[in-house]
């Protein structure tokens, strides 16, 4: 079976700094796109950033020229670097792969279980 782990989130000020993390583990033959997903209290989940398996990038445009995404393709690993972050970006994050588990399958959506971002004086 495949997991996705967040960590990384937790309380920051106005204009501070955040990394998330997100590890793939489990049955994993390749995988596709990576991304992360946010959702505020009351609010749909939304779209922050994706990374493609060859590193192409998509940002929402709250996140452009302030969030990052990365991939470390070797450790099934996606980061979210977040600066200048705003009480607006406050909520939780979600880590979300499109995973092909073995060969001869198709690929799957799978999600993370969310980390808290928090951002406040």
């Amino acid at each position: 079976q495949v997991q996705l782990v967040e960590s990384g989130g937790g309380l920051v000020q106005p204009g501070g700094s955040l990394r998330l993390s997100c590890a793939a583990s489990g049955i994993i033959f390749s995988i596709n796109t990576m991304g992360w997903y946010r959702q505020a209290p009351g609010n749909q989940r939304e779209l922050v950033a994706t990374i493609t398996s060859g590193g192409v990038t998509n940002y929402a445009d709250s996140a452009k020229g302030r969030f990052t995404i990365s991939r470390d393709n070797d450790r099934n690993t996606v980061y979210l670097q977040m600066t200048s972050l705003k009480p607006e970006d406050t909520a939780v994050y979600y880590c979300t792969a499109e995973i092909r588990p073995r060969r001869f399958t198709g690929n799957r959506d799978y999600w993370g279980q969310g980390t808290q971002v928090t951002v406040s004086s």
